[in-house]
């Protein structure tokens, strides 16, 4: 569907559900329909009692999708929380050029449209194989220098651009670049810092209508770590034991559909959501240590991988290793209740040299923490996250299940039983 045809549909007072091509199936299956998902029956009812809208997908990071309503209110709000933040910088958000290079059927792509027709400001959606392509980005998108310019990238594809001339300028053009939907690593943000590119770092999901707190660039380029603090129609807090980050706004998604039938979020008598996040809280706003369903319990401690990937790939790159990718999977242990292995994939000149490479890896493993050291690695050549950015952490989990019935010559076992 188009910008032009979800806007129509909106006016004509409809939910609209949306979705990748291979998920017309999933989509189906949750709204009980066996042809066109906008037709569904189950639709009538939720446009009467919530108005227009959309149906998009979420949970894609925890490996279970679930169908979201997201009332076209709610996504108004959204919009209307983000442009009074741009505000508070001196940016008027009806002046701007906003870019959207990611599809309308996430919300971090549906955000974009709603917030140009909500703001009056100009919606220009770029190709995403562009953003694969640095060079030919440069070119077939050139920059105003008449206006603020914004654009919201997923970490790999910051990443991408990053490692090129013309993808480099270009970013350096931009007014502000929001990242989300997956961790920022360390050594991509050191990377942006250096280059003076204005990051905001920012954190949400499809069940808050997308963004409840973002870092502004000013405070990136500072040093500042974390997603910022929340907008000003949201409220979080930490839940016990270990720090959930819990959400509280108006614009919660009323629920989510399931062969047809509306589940409501599980929010508290208090109005709180609990995200499936965990999280720490401080001066500086919010910081994410990685999901809760991820989280593994390891010889008493808690451990959240997303963290540990993120301090090696960051020490692998000051030690010049030539590091693309890691992934940490949890095991079974009968003494530990649970350890890390490590999926790798090495840059392809260093394919030939992966043994040392894993070596190398382990060696500096040494220096973590015993909970957080993978206990065995595996070369994964063709690692890496999904099209939005997501490790799809069960598809990868399966791909080491089906190596277990032999020992992979390209792997090691870490010697140390700590």
């Amino acid at each position: 569907m188009t910008a032009e045809q979800l806007q129509q549909a909106w006016a004509d007072g409809r939910i609209v559900p949306l979705a990748a091509a291979e998920e017309q199936a999933d989509l189906a299956a949750a709204l009980a329909c066996t042809g066109c998902p906008e037709t569904a029956p189950v639709l009538e009812p939720l446009r009467r009692r919530f108005g227009p809208g959309v149906v998009v997908g979420s949970g894609g990071s925890s490996g279970r999708r679930r169908w979201c309503l997201q009332p076209l209110s709610h996504l108004e709000a959204s919009a209307l929380a983000t442009g009074r933040w741009l505000a508070g910088q001196g940016i008027d958000p009806a002046a701007c050029l906003h870019l959207n290079p990611l599809a309308l059927h996430h919300v971090s792509g549906l955000l974009p449209l709603v917030r140009s027709r909500h703001w009056g400001c100009i919606h220009l959606p770029i190709q995403p194989a562009l953003l694969r392509d640095p060079v030919g980005l440069a070119a077939a998108v050139p920059l105003p220098s008449d206006r603020p310019t914004l654009l919201s990238l997923v970490p790999t594809q910051l990443q991408r651009l990053l490692a090129v001339a013309e993808g480099l300028a270009w970013l350096q053009r931009l007014t502000l670049i929001w990242v989300g939907g997956a961790p920022l690593p360390q050594v991509v943000a050191a990377g942006a810092r250096a280059a003076s590119l204005r990051l905001a770092p920012c954190y949400g999901a499809t069940e808050t209508a997308a963004m409840v707190c973002a870092l502004k660039p000013d405070r990136f380029l500072a040093g500042i770590g974390g997603c910022g603090e929340p907008m000003a129609d949201v409220e979080l807090q930490l839940q016990p034991p270990i720090g959930a980050i819990a959400v509280r706004t108006a614009r919660l998604s009323p629920g989510c559909l399931e062969a047809g039938t509306l589940r409501p979020l599980p929010i508290s008598g208090q109005g709180w959501w609990p995200s499936g996040d965990a999280g720490r809280l401080d001066a500086s706003g919010l910081t994410v240590l990685g999901r809760l369903d991820g989280a593994i319990h390891s010889g008493g401690e808690t451990v959240f991988p997303e963290q540990v990937e993120q301090r090696l790939m960051a020490a692998a790159a000051a030690e010049g290793l030539p590091l693309q990718a890691i992934l940490l999977l949890p095991e079974r242990d009968p003494e530990w209740g649970q350890r890390l292995v490590a999926l790798v994939r090495p840059s392809a000149q260093a394919l030939g040299e992966a043994g040392a490479l894993l070596e190398e890896l382990s060696r500096l493993c040494r220096a973590l923490p015993a909970a957080e050291r993978p206990r065995r690695w595996r070369l994964c050549p063709e690692l890496a996250p999904g099209s939005h950015g997501k490790w799809r952490r069960r598809h990868w989990q399966r791909w080491l299940a089906s190596l277990e019935a032999g020992q992979s010559p390209q792997s090691h076992d870490d010697p140390q039983r700590c």
